[in-house]
């Protein structure tokens, strides 16, 4: 019997004994959310309300936009910012002269190319009104019911008035154009990861990572997140669904269903984590409208010191990027779909902040 086989039937066997020694890239978490749209005006209103403001203006033009995306249309590109957070959590609006289509849409939970972006709150049950009054006056909107969650087992003893939990309360809104996830912490804070200022009329903070929900062999297909781009994996992909409140709850799991989950970190960033889900029971499918020039979130953004090599990486593994060009905002970039079927524009770094390295988990009296 060799070692992993003794200890995985002792069931101490840890992840330091099987994952892959990810590159080093010096790659961010995941820098912006990028979606699709067809009014920027009313988009930008809309993510006001969340505590974004707009920070950068560009566009370009059908050919230019052909060489780095690979879309034949004009494009007025729009950057968003949560506050004074510029290491990660922002948002890119692409509004297409002529999308290529209209990417998922509204669609039901665990849909085959749904991307969701998760944010911190701190009231939950507003938020919880606000979409379902929204859903009521005709938008379609799908807001799962708040659910509550210990994740890190910081609850002892027995509960009451003064022994309170300590833990989450989460909750998915499902849009045709965009997708959320929010989460209200209770008990604790972590210094770094979610910042909500009084500048957030909804009380939300940055995206501080983000949902992805994907087909294939979860292991095969999110390999190159560790040897192409220098995430590092949290576990070995594991089974979970619908016997767990949070996932049931957030991803609307009928009875009996379950998905393999895995996710990742940067070792450059504690935010910006990446959480892949692969259904393992029959779902929609609507991985061939996620694609860039479609509506809705079809591609993400990371940034580097090391940009020629990851792009020299990209190329090794047979991922076809672009050749680095400029960006619409004249930054360095290069643009690349895994087999994930998720999209990137890798960055070369320049003007961001400094970002947290380490988690402080800090108990808080509420």
């Amino acid at each position: 019997m060799t070692r992993q086989i003794l200890l995985l039937a002792l069931g101490i066997l840890t992840t330091v004994d099987t994952l892959a020694e990810p590159a080093e890239t010096g790659i961010s978490g995941v820098y912006e959310v990028m979606t699709g749209v067809t009014d920027t005006a009313a988009t930008v209103q809309y993510f006001e309300q969340f505590g974004f403001r707009t920070v950068a203006e560009a566009t370009l033009t059908a050919a230019e936009a052909q060489i780095r995306y690979g879309v034949n249309s004009a494009l007025r590109s729009t950057r968003m910012q949560n506050g004074d957070i510029d290491t990660h959590g922002l948002l890119r609006i692409l509004e297409w002269e002529e999308p290529v289509g209209p990417g998922v849409g509204y669609a039901p939970p665990e849909t085959i190319g749904i991307r969701m972006a998760v944010a911190r709150t701190r009231d939950i049950f507003r938020l919880e009104d606000i979409f379902n009054d929204a859903r009521s006056s005709g938008e379609p909107w799908f807001f799962t019911p708040p659910v509550y969650d210990d994740l890190y087992g910081m609850t002892d003893g027995a509960l009451g008035i003064v022994n309170r939990r300590v833990g989450v309360r989460e909750a998915a809104a499902y849009g045709a154009g965009f997708s959320h996830v929010f989460y209200q912490r209770y008990g604790y804070v972590i210094p770094g990861y979610g910042t909500i200022g009084d500048h957030s009329p909804l009380q939300t903070s940055e995206f501080t990572h983000h949902d992805f929900i994907i087909r294939g062999d979860i292991a095969e297909v999110t390999d190159y997140y560790e040897t192409v781009l220098g995430f590092r994996s949290e576990a070995e992909p594991e089974l979970d669904g619908d016997w767990r409140a949070g996932p049931q709850a957030v991803f609307h799991m009928p009875t009996g269903a379950s998905h393999m989950y895995r996710g990742f970190v940067s070792p450059n960033n504690i935010c910006g984590k990446l959480k892949f889900f692969a259904p393992t029971y029959p779902v929609h499918d609507g991985s061939d409208r996620v694609r860039p020039g479609a509506l809705g979130i079809t591609l993400h953004s990371l940034y580097t010191g090391r940009l020629a090599k990851v792009h020299g990486l990209a190329v090794d593994a047979g991922l076809e990027p672009t050749a680095i060009l400029e960006n619409e905002f004249g930054e360095a970039s290069f643009v690349f779909t895994g087999p994930d079927g998720a999209t990137w524009q890798v960055l070369a770094a320049s003007g961001q902040g400094t970002p947290v390295l380490e988690l402080d988990f800090q108990r808080v009296d509420n």
